[in-house]
């Protein structure tokens, strides 16, 4: 019988120990600049939430394999235990963290209202009544727009690129989106293009999401504590955004 339980507690052991070796799957979206994007000079991912997941990976010593994918299957991922943790700019919402548990915040981001530059309709959240808005599937912005705005219409999108392409195609009349997409999104591709308008809007924090439950959540948050101590966040910060952190 001793033998037994010796034996049984070294199954048991082992499994553990193989469940925390095991390569973590780590989500994060395909394309939501300056956090993940697939940069096309090595056709890999990066941006701020990647190089901060490695950071913090390497800090609490797991392997993980990125997988990059469209943002609105991150947290059903997550609940069927598909994946281990999602970092894409998630905002920490009561209504997700009911179905999966948060890091502590690590970026606080609000909405902005974009619109071509020759817009002179809109300057506020107010100017957008009647109008037709875009923006991305299974965001807050959804909501923001529903709560607030008595649109036209209002245009789902799957990804960024879309919902940007439509407003300069003229399919819409303004994008409302996560502030530090939206303004990368005007030093860049839409310089010239397209304008801000308005304040920044509901400001909330970004949490990376993990299965309810997951052993995972303290490590990470004591790994966010130690990187902001020893100056590789703000480092981090300072490369993708071009400010201190806040």
């Amino acid at each position: 019988m001793k033998k037994i339980i010796i034996l049984a507690a070294v199954f048991v052991m082992a499994l553990s120990t193989t469940a925390m070796a095991k390569k973590l799957i780590v989500a994060c979206d395909t394309n939501f600049p300056p956090f993940e994007f697939k940069d096309p000079a090595t056709g890999t991912h990066t941006g701020f939430d990647v190089e901060l997941w490695d950071a913090v990976a390497k800090e609490i010593g797991v392997e993980y394999q990125l997988q990059p994918m469209d943002f609105n299957g991150i947290i059903p991922g997550l609940q069927s235990g598909q994946l281990d943790v999602g970092i894409a700019g998630m905002t920490i919402k009561p209504e997700r963290a009911k179905v999966v548990d948060f890091s502590d915040g690590y970026y606080t981001a609000g909405l902005l209202i974009l619109v071509n530059s020759d817009n002179k309709d809109v300057a506020d959240v107010a100017g957008l009544k009647g109008k037709v808005v875009a923006t991305k599937l299974g965001t807050t912005s959804v909501d923001f727009v529903k709560a607030n705005v008595k649109t036209k219409e209002t245009k789902l999108f799957p990804n960024n690129d879309a919902m940007f392409m439509e407003l300069m195609s003229g399919g819409a009349d303004a994008v409302i989106f996560d502030s530090p997409v939206v303004s990368d999104f005007v030093r860049k591709a839409g310089q010239g293009k397209v304008k801000i308008v308005g304040p920044v809007y509901q400001g909330q924090p970004y949490g990376m999401g993990f299965p309810k439950g997951s052993a995972l959540v303290p490590r990470v948050n004591k790994a966010l504590s130690t990187l902001r101590e020893n100056g590789t966040y703000r480092n981090l910060y300072v490369k993708w955004f071009g400010t201190e952190p806040k």
